[in-house]
């Protein structure tokens, strides 16, 4: 069995969350990607983060494929941080290849999570690719200490069965959509960012 681990607050879950899982199933060849729709990012502020069940619920309306599991197993297992999820998935599921799965915007950020180099020696790493992200996300830190144990993309159906590190950038993700935009288009106009400067 292979799942891709596929995390974030999905505050809100959107299409492109379902089109890179859905990238992802094909390029990698997996059998499942799980959702993990995270109680609170602590990278990020979580106030008026709306409650993990109305996230999931939310999260399995966009989903909408058998393949595509979103779950709240973090909240269960007790779990705040990334690689203490991973490390308990792992532990637990021995006869299980899990790939963590991120959008590039992660991958420029992740060498700010904490313990990234474990995450990366505990399972492959597949970034999907995100207009306008390419190049900021693979010079980064994490991406240049990364950078020889990458495979080419040519080879991403192999990424499951190698042992890590191992990681690969896939390409083929269209889709603009983030939540951060869907969130500062919902709210009152007063509070989007920049709504001073624009005043």
């Amino acid at each position: 069995m292979r799942i891709g681990l596929y995390g974030g607050s999905f505050n809100p879950p959107h299409a492109a969350h379902r089109a890179a899982s859905l990238l992802a199933l094909k390029k990698l060849g997996l059998d499942r990607v799980w959702w993990l729709v995270t109680p609170g990012n602590p990278l990020k502020d979580n106030n008026g983060l709306p409650p993990l069940a109305e996230r999931l619920a939310l999260a399995r309306r966009v989903a909408d494929h058998p393949a595509l599991v979103p779950t709240g197993l973090e909240a269960g297992l007790g779990t705040r941080y990334s690689h203490d999820t991973v490390a308990e998935l792992v532990r637990r599921r021995p006869g299980v290849r899990f790939v963590w799965l991120m959008g590039a915007d992660n991958l420029a950020s992740f060498h700010r999570w904490q313990r990234w180099r474990d995450i990366a020696a505990l399972v492959p790493i597949a970034v999907i690719d995100r207009p306008g992200l390419s190049l900021n996300a693979t010079a980064a830190p994490a991406a240049r200490a990364l950078e020889r144990w990458r495979l080419d993309e040519r080879w991403a159906g192999r990424l499951a069965g190698l042992p890590p590190p191992a990681w690969v950038f896939l390409h083929g993700l269209k889709s603009p959509l983030s939540s951060t935009a869907l969130r500062s288009r919902a709210a009152p106009p007063e509070t989007r960012p920049g709504a001073a400067a624009e005043a």
